[in-house]
């Protein structure tokens, strides 16, 4: 290991994203032209730390890539953004693939593919010691996740993206610090969505449920608010929680204040939604500094 650690380890999912802009989603039987396609690497831990390498953190990345064409691609762009690759495992079985469909207004409907790959046993890869500053999980990697939270000696920050509910998202969200969300798992847990945060902060000490364009809410032990998402003109919504994980963590590893770092996570967020593709959405260090000064000014 070096000596100066990352400042955030990502672990979880990688994949290779393919993106479709189409006119509408497509009915039952309806063949569609699309006007546009993008390749690009995806999953929401790739995407996480190619969002901290992009804002000026020191990023590495715990998980799977196949022995295929989309597992070669997608590595190349890994490493082309700086990310740190060491924990990366490589094998025989597919790079999951997602199909996005993108509409003119941004909303988007996918298809993931996995085939026979599977999460990686807990002992695939070893961390003699702590790897960085935060750790974040998006609980697609539960074995290798909850093996290295039980490797920790000494209090960490640690988040949790939460997409959706699953085995993964179950098994990690009551061992995290930061349960950050989407309204969508809320609701899966839940329930009730007014009833959400209550109930997820009675499991995690910090809860942020993220809304899309309605912002956020959120409660840190007895203290709740909420905040407004940044002005944006939606593209292509895929992505935006990737990226609003990655510069979260990313902001713990700053030491910014409480609403700091909510305003540096829901800028990151806002950005992506700009562009056609998560990866691409992803923002420079530039770009967020643009756009986060422009917001704050407009408050």
């Amino acid at each position: 290991m070096t000596a100066a650690p990352l400042d955030v380890l990502c672990i979880g999912h990688a994949s290779y994203d393919l993106v479709f802009s189409v006119p509408h989603h497509p009915g039952a039987d309806e063949k569609i032209v699309a006007d546009n396609l993008l390749g690009c690497g995806g999953g929401p831990a790739a995407n996480a730390a190619v969002t901290v390498a992009k804002l000026g953190g020191r990023a590495g990345f715990c998980g799977y890539l196949g022995n295929d064409v989309y597992g070669d691609s997608h590595l190349r762009e890994l490493q082309e953004h700086g990310v740190d690759t060491r924990w990366l495992v490589r094998g025989g079985s597919p790079t999951p693939l997602s199909t996005v469909l993108v509409k003119p207004n941004g909303q988007r409907a996918l298809i993931n593919y996995k085939g026979q790959t599977s999460a990686l046993p807990a002992t695939t890869i070893g961390f003699d010691d702590l790897p960085a500053k935060v750790l974040l999980f998006d609980g697609h990697e539960p074995h290798i996740s909850l093996h290295l939270l039980n490797q920790l000696t000494h209090p960490v920050p640690t988040v949790l993206d939460a997409g959706s509910l699953h085995d993964g998202t179950l098994a990690l969200m009551d061992k995290v610090e930061h349960l950050v969300c989407s309204e969508k798992f809320a609701v899966q847990y839940a329930g009730d969505e007014n009833l959400a945060l209550a109930k997820l902060a009675q499991i995690a000490p910090v809860v942020v449920i993220t809304l899309g364009e309605r912002g956020l809410i959120w409660q840190r032990g007895q203290e709740r608010g909420s905040l407004n998402a940044p002005p944006i003109v939606a593209i292509d919504t895929t992505g935006a929680g990737d990226a609003f994980h990655g510069a979260f963590a990313a902001g713990l590893a700053k030491g910014l204040s409480w609403m700091e770092l909510l305003r540096y996570a829901s800028v990151a967020g806002a950005f992506c939604c700009s562009r056609m593709g998560a990866r691409p959405g992803l923002p420079s260090l530039s770009e967020h500094q643009k756009l986060l000064g422009s917001w704050i000014d407009g408050d």
